[in-house]
């Protein structure tokens, strides 16, 4: 298993400011493996924040799904207050660490991580995929459902059609169609993943629906805590 030279404490405190923020994102980004660095994959967890619109309190939720049928198999939620100001391109900084508190409240480490978030398609090569897949040591895949940074053209109709999504030369990720007909999707590296495998497990989780298993479980288990914390 490979490791990162950081401690995984420092990558989940929180930064002075928005400058200093951006400073440790250009760092860690060259701490991310965006190679094939993982083994079987039987489980996979997705994970999502939602946040409470008066009370600036945010919910985090980590789902484990069984990789080969999709079916849930565990649920952690947990509240917290942002601890990081909302700062577009550092959105990581806030939703990092309750996230993997999440992750680590399951009582099996995935074998696979899929953010509803960017990876190294960022405008610092660090998104929540990359900082949390580092902080926890997990392969982690980075699949937003809009492009956050780089050019791209729209893939063709049919499911599976992607096309590179560049800045210049760079290949940043991918748009996947994953229904046809339907707005793709926006594929990259987080850690320990590269991008083709990415795109294929991205595919392999959405079988019906746009966003893949993952993200949908993550989405609706965010929903239902955050509603409970309002009417609490």
């Amino acid at each position: 298993m490979t490791r990162s030279s950081l401690d995984p404490a420092t990558l989940l405190e929180v930064p002075a400011s928005a400058q200093a923020a951006e400073a440790l994102q250009r760092r860690w980004a060259g701490q991310v493996l965006a190679s094939d660095d993982l083994g079987p994959v039987t489980t996979v967890a997705g994970v999502d924040v939602a946040y409470h619109e008066s009370s600036g309190e945010l919910v985090a939720a980590a789902v484990l799904l069984d990789a080969p049928s999709l079916t849930v198999l565990e649920e952690v939620t947990l509240r917290d207050h942002a601890r990081f100001p909302y700062v577009p391109g550092l959105f990581s900084f806030r939703e990092c660490p309750p996230v993997a508190r999440a992750v680590q409240g399951l009582s099996r480490r995935p074998d696979l991580i899929v953010c509803d978030g960017h990876g190294v398609a960022h405008p610092r090569r660090f998104g929540l995929a990359c900082h949390l897949g580092l902080a926890l040591n997990i392969p982690t895949i980075g699949c937003g459902k809009t492009r956050l940074t780089g050019e791209d053209t729209v893939p063709g109709l049919p499911r599976g059609e992607w096309t590179p999504l560049l800045d210049g030369p760079e290949v940043l990720g991918a748009a996947l169609r994953t229904q046809s007909g339907v707005r793709p999707v926006y594929v990259s590296v987080g850690h320990r993943v590269s991008l083709p495998t990415a795109l294929a497990w991205v595919l392999r989780l959405s079988p019906r629906y746009r966003l893949p298993e993952t993200t949908r479980a993550a989405d609706r288990l965010v929903r239902r805590a955050l509603a409970e914390v309002s009417h609490a």
